[in-house]
């Protein structure tokens, strides 16, 4: 009986996802307080990846959150903390799908990760440039990259131009004008790929 009800209740969380969450490219809005974009995720090369940063957009973790980290012409990262700098809760880190054959390009998005290559849970950031040097190699892992910004990079360069320094517990490159993430969701989208 606990195996037909979890089957049940598996099947009842399928159908209640959008049916672009449930797409090979489904597409995320991202709402910040310097405008609006929209991130293309890219299953079939990420699927681990990509269905980790689902449940957290479904879950409004990102909701209310800040842009943390920005290096002019290199990054800019969210998804850690909210305005107070409170980290929010993560759920367990996944397996590091650097070697997909996406490559740290600009205006992709790709998963922030300790030295440890299997360390990323919720931290993800954009590229502002081509960063090779973020791909995987012969001898280590990479940062694994599972979408692309398909609308709104404008939004991202405004952002990276904003002065950075110290705030909360980060000792620098935050900015100092705060940028707050109101809302991520799933839209409907019509893939690119």
């Amino acid at each position: 009986m606990a195996m037909k009800s979890t089957a049940i209740l598996a099947l009842l969380a399928l159908v209640a996802a959008p049916v672009s969450a449930q797409m090979p490219y489904p597409a995320v809005e991202v709402v910040t307080s310097e405008g609006r974009a929209v991130i293309e995720l890219d299953r079939p090369k990420a699927p681990i990846t990509v269905d980790n940063f689902l449940k957290y957009v479904a879950s409004g973790h990102y909701d209310g959150t800040i842009i943390h980290r920005v290096i002019p012409d290199f990054v800019v990262q969210g998804g850690g903390y909210d305005v107070d700098f409170k980290a929010r809760p993560t759920r367990g880190e996944i397996v590091n799908e650097s070697g997909n054959g996406l490559s740290n390009e600009k205006g992709t998005i790709a998963m922030a990760r300790q030295d440890n290559p299997h360390t990323a849970t919720s931290q993800w950031y954009v590229n502002l440039n081509d960063n090779k040097a973020l791909d995987p190699n012969r001898r280590r892992w990479g940062y694994t990259v599972f979408g692309r910004v398909v609308e709104g990079m404008e939004v991202f360069e405004k952002i990276a131009a904003i002065e950075t320094g110290a705030a909360g517990p980060l000792p620098a490159e935050v900015p100092q004008k705060p940028v707050l993430v109101h809302s991520m969701r799933v839209i409907e989208y019509e893939a690119t790929q």
